[in-house]
């Protein structure tokens, strides 16, 4: 396994009081699977990649993440925004992660030139922040997040805040440059299409606190494309149970 959770749970502590964000989390992730991310907001999700990103501590219970050798990095996480380093150039960006490693130079050179491409920023390396639109920003992150080959790949709904048309190119993108990696990979979404587009396997995270109490597996082949997915009778029944979860949890929580 890649990942193993066992047992997991986080309280927060603020002013006498405490808040359970998550609860038991027990998950096993393979190598090379993408797994989707689903619940009602504040049902801890950013939290548990958080804390695999080593950016909080469980209160009890343990996690894994087995590494293939001591030269990579564990993880790389991609946030919904504010990923970019706007003092940085588009090419800076992208080799941060390698350059903080000290690798050859010609090692980062190498690779920060393959993922620009593969993103489709070549063009524009010499750009800073303030001079790309917001999917631009996130095709840097993710250049940035494979380049640096980590062991495995957070993504906290990285592409939320993006129109349709960009999601849609950028989901594309992210699927490409995942099937020839075969990075580990799990994915923080509110969106269904989203989650069934891009999955192995998908985890229903019940209201706070958070808990893992269904997975489904997404048999459909690969390559998918959204109009294959909508038009899927087995992936709409997955539609209709995601939503049904969702909504009775955003109800419960309410009560």
């Amino acid at each position: 396994m890649k990942i193993t959770i066992d047992e997991l749970t986080k309280v927060f502590y603020k002013k006498g009081q405490s808040l359970t964000a998550l609860e038991g989390i027990d998950l096993n992730i393979q190598d090379g699977e993408f797994v989707c991310l689903l619940g009602p907001s504040g049902c801890g999700k950013t939290t548990l990649l958080r804390i695999l990103a080593g950016l909080e501590k469980p209160s009890t219970g343990s996690f894994e993440i087995a590494a293939s050798g001591k030269e990579r990095p564990l993880q790389s996480m991609v946030f919904q925004e504010r990923g970019v380093i706007p003092w940085l150039t588009v090419k800076e960006n992208v080799a941060f992660g390698l350059k903080m490693r000290h690798l050859p130079k010609s090692v980062v050179q190498e690779r920060t030139a393959f993922y620009l491409e593969k993103v489709g920023l070549d063009k524009f390396a010499r750009l800073y922040p303030k001079e790309l639109s917001g999917g631009m920003k996130q095709r840097v992150s993710i250049a940035r997040a494979f380049a640096n080959d980590p062991e495995i790949l957070l993504m906290d709904e990285p592409f939320a805040a993006l129109d349709e048309q960009n999601k849609f190119i950028l989901q594309e993108e992210l699927l490409s440059i995942w099937e020839e990696t075969k990075k580990t990979v799990l994915f923080i979404t509110h969106s269904i299409d989203e989650a069934l587009l891009l999955s192995d396997r998908i985890l229903l995270m019940s209201s706070q606190p958070g808990r893992i109490t269904e997975e489904i597996k997404i048999e459909m082949p690969r390559p998918r494309t959204m109009e294959e997915v909508r038009a899927d009778q087995t992936m709409t029944e997955h539609f209709v149970k995601i939503r049904s979860h969702l909504d009775s949890e955003v109800q419960g929580s309410r009560t």
